[in-house]
């Protein structure tokens, strides 16, 4: 049976500066897995997102992708091998209009999925396909950064904090479009603080504390685990 591990995280490392951040994290995603990332605030939960892509000024370790080791890649080297990250910040251009922010990115690879099939997923961008960046709910600008990367060809999706600030019925609807993404044969990396959210959408959580992976908590043992997670997350 060949290793189905499309992502391998070995001893990371990361720091900012003189700053310390990242003390050896260590985990796997296997193909088609949806993955959380789950920890109180500065656990280093985004900064394991950064160090994946290779964007945290300095890291140390093994990040091997789809079997290629990328710990000494550039970014956009990273980015061409197919993996994406879908910002906190979410990084809109205000002064372009939704299709034209959809359309930005290059395409990286074969597979990636057309603005038709985009706009399936995401009816209420194509509603406001003329509308400026400016012009979005939180939740439209949410929808349309995670839309964005799906042109590309990554097979990798790292999304950092998706329903931060948004409306029940808009965390829904992102919960819906990670299982259709799961069903295409995507595979993901949440960061996420709604641990409901988080469990409703994923195979497995990593429990991150001070800079390192502590434990691993399949989706189906949630329940069995629930006092060794209130006193993870205070949940």
């Amino acid at each position: 049976m060949r290793d189905e591990s499309l992502l391998a995280v070995k001893d990371l490392n990361g720091w900012y500066g003189e700053s310390h951040v990242l003390h050896g994290i260590n985990f796997e995603v296997q193909r088609g897995e949806v993955v959380t990332l789950l920890g109180r605030n500065g656990a280093g939960k985004t900064s394991t997102l950064l160090g994946i892509m290779g964007i945290l000024p300095r890291r140390a370790g093994s990040v091997c992708y789809d079997g290629t080791e990328t710990i000494d890649l550039q970014p956009r080297q990273i980015a061409r091998a197919g993996i994406a990250i879908c910002p906190e910040e979410r990084g809109i251009f205000s002064s372009l209009n939704v299709e034209e922010n959809l359309m930005l990115p290059p395409r990286i690879a074969e597979g990636g999925l057309s603005v038709e099939r985009i706009f399936e997923l995401f009816p209420n961008l194509k509603e406001r396909r003329r509308s400026q960046g400016t012009k979005l709910s939180g939740g439209e600008q949410q929808m349309l950064a995670i839309a964005r990367i799906l042109r590309t060809g990554a097979k990798l999706l790292l999304l950092d904090e998706p329903t931060e600030g948004l409306a029940p019925v808009i965390v829904q609807q992102i919960g819906r479009t990670i299982a259709a993404l799961k069903n295409e044969g995507f595979t993901i990396v949440l960061v996420e603080q709604n641990f409901r959210f988080a469990a409703s959408v994923a195979d497995r959580h990593y429990i991150v504390e001070q800079g390192k992976v502590i434990d691993m908590i399949p989706n189906t043992g949630l329940e069995a685990n629930s006092e060794k997670l209130q006193a993870y997350l205070g949940v």
